[in-house]
């Protein structure tokens, strides 16, 4: 479903070229659910713009549902990443003007959805998630937590094949973090779509079947044993 193919990026200030990413390699299918770890500076963010379509690569190819990326225009890629790729962020980035159902409803008005269709998607998306009987309520009456959850139902609202999380449980305390995990995992399963959460947090990392980490520029499989310290197995994705 997503394949990244050698994939290098470099920023370039002045005399100085900085390699953020130096050929990186990952293959996620359809359903997987997978963290990706890393220390701040090591390339998450560089490596979440890149799967999420919001930048391109110096170098490399990018997949996505068998489509090459790197051939298609700035509006190819925009239209595709509005069907294909939901986000969800630690800082939720609800328009605070706008309800819960509003909120949710915003990819599905720019998809150019009829009204009626809006609202049934929206609410049956809240009601997914715990958040029905909040519909009308705005951003700043609802908790931390109940604001992921609206965050959550907006990006599932257009059913995307590729579900991109970046620290969704930084912001919120440790048994409401828990939750929202609990509440990927159930998503999962029953939506069958492909879930990457890029975090710094272990107990994250260790819910999601298949674990990463950012390292020196590269991605690499770590098993449980190795979340808890010791050494890496060495095999690269």
């Amino acid at each position: 479903m997503l394949e990244l193919v050698d994939v290098h990026k470099s920023y370039v200030t002045g005399p100085v070229t900085t390699e953020v990413l130096r050929g990186v390699r990952l293959e996620a299918g359809r359903g997987e659910m997978l963290s990706i770890m890393g220390p701040s500076g090591s390339g998450k963010s560089t490596l979440m713009n890149i799967i999420g379509l919001l930048d391109r690569p110096t170098n490399g190819s990018v997949f996505l549902k068998g489509r090459e990326l790197m051939k298609m225009s700035d509006d190819e890629l925009s239209a595709l990443r509005n069907v294909c790729i939901g986000f969800v962020f630690q800082s939720f980035f609800l328009l605070p003007r706008l309800t819960a159902l509003e909120n949710v409803s915003v990819p599905l008005v720019y998809r150019k959805w009829g009204g009626a269709a809006i609202r049934r998607r929206a609410l049956e998306m809240l009601e997914k998630v715990g958040m029905g009987e909040h519909a009308h309520h705005k951003p700043n009456q609802l908790s931390g937590g109940q604001q992921q959850r609206v965050a959550i139902a907006r990006a599932l609202a257009g059913s995307p094949a590729l579900l991109l999380a970046d620290e969704p449980t930084g912001a919120l305390d440790a048994d409401t973090g828990r939750d929202i995990m609990a509440l990927f995992l159930e998503l999962n399963a029953s939506e069958e779509a492909t879930v990457i959460i890029i975090t710094h947090d272990r107990d994250v990392a260790r819910r999601c079947a298949r674990r990463l980490r950012i390292q020196g520029g590269l991605l690499e499989e770590f098993t449980e044993t190795d979340a808890r310290g010791a050494h890496p197995s060495g095999k690269t994705s």
